[in-house]
């Protein structure tokens, strides 16, 4: 039985590692020209730089603060067929720095989407369900066009125009919840959401600030799951070295994992170029600008062919009864559409 219609992950979603040098370079291998570039050093506290196609590449956002949009013309400089040049701007190329950017493949260049109340600038990826919306905000309930024509199992909100949080929504939440890129717990907020799922079309914002403040200018990164590339769902854990597993019907390349309710951790990011072997255990995390860490006890898991299995027992990620929910992208589906079966590391 077919799985999946996307036998190669790397058409839409790559790891990619570089050494730092002054004068900048050009990363290759990504196997598509992406739209968004989500970069982290992994050996300097630099804040994480996420930069796209749809608001241009001198404009960076940082995961890890709610600042709003700033402008640097010597990050990326320019998205290539198969890839990324970088400039000299130290988040990207600072001497002898490891670093690592994952880059997602949307539709080129924005179009206008009316299907919303809000009229939206998309670049749409329906094959892979991945789209990325601008948006300008009125202060009253909206709703803005994603053009995934599938519905989103998770949105990230990002003010570009003023400092605000970032805001989240997992369908493991509901529409009722909302959580940020910062340590904090989900909360129950109906101005984020207006307690409305999103549609197959469109998806619905409130009246707070953080995603709809009259005249604000709004990014938003949408995923719709993929059945043998992309998972967003949670696990309950079970306080155990020998922790939960968790099926996604794939080998992960990619996996964030948040503790959702009962506690406050990290957005915790694993990726299986940084972690070539189980245990996998080298993380870093969305919501802080450390140095990326390597403790099989606070993070480490085992990416399996067909999901992963927690291997610690540390609240991050394996808190007794605790909700955590995760996104998750895949090398390989577990059988694709070729009926070429996916293997363990």
């Amino acid at each position: 039985m077919a799985y999946t219609t996307i036998n190669k992950s790397t058409a839409h979603f790559n790891t990619n590692l570089w050494l730092g040098n002054t004068s900048g370079q050009t990363i290759s291998g990504v196997g598509f020209k992406p739209d968004l570039n989500w970069s982290k050093c992994r050996s300097n506290g630099y804040s994480h730089q996420l930069i796209d196609s749809v608001r241009g590449i001198t404009k960076q956002l940082n995961s890890n603060d709610s600042q709003p949009e700033g402008t640097n013309a010597n990050g990326i400089t320019a998205f290539n067929s198969d890839g990324y040049s970088i400039g000299t701007q130290p988040e990207f190329s600072n001497n002898g720095n490891t670093f690592a950017g994952w880059s997602w493949k949307g539709g080129g260049t924005a179009s206008s989407n009316t299907n919303g109340s809000i009229t939206s600038s998309v670049s749409a990826n329906p094959t892979a369900g991945f789209s990325i919306s601008k948006y300008t905000g009125t202060g009253s309930n909206a709703t803005v066009g994603h053009g995934l024509g599938a519905v989103p199992k998770m949105i990230i909100v990002k003010k570009l125009s003023g400092a605000d949080s970032w805001t989240i929504y997992h369908a493991s939440l509901g529409a009722t919840k909302k959580i940020n890129f910062d340590t904090g717990a989900e909360g129950t907020q109906s101005d984020r959401w207006n307690d409305t799922s999103p549609t197959s079309s469109l998806f619905t914002v409130g009246t707070n600030g953080s995603v709809n403040a009259s005249s604000g200018t709004y990014i938003a990164y949408c995923f719709a799951e993929k059945q043998g590339y992309s998972k967003f769902s949670s696990y309950e854990g079970n306080g155990n070295a020998d922790g939960t597993f968790i099926y996604t019907g794939f080998k992960p390349a990619w996996l964030m994992i948040k503790r959702a309710v009962g506690g406050s951790d990290r957005w915790v990011i694993i990726d299986n170029k940084r972690n070539s072997f189980n245990v996998s255990n080298t993380g870093l995390y969305a919501d802080d600008a450390q140095v990326e860490n390597s403790t099989t006890s606070e993070q480490g898991l085992d990416i399996l062919s067909n999901g992963f299995k927690i291997r610690n027992s540390n609240t991050k990620t394996n808190t007794s009864g605790a909700k955590y929910i995760y996104m998750a992208f895949a090398k390989a589906p577990l059988v694709g559409t070729n009926n070429v079966p996916c293997t363990a590391k």
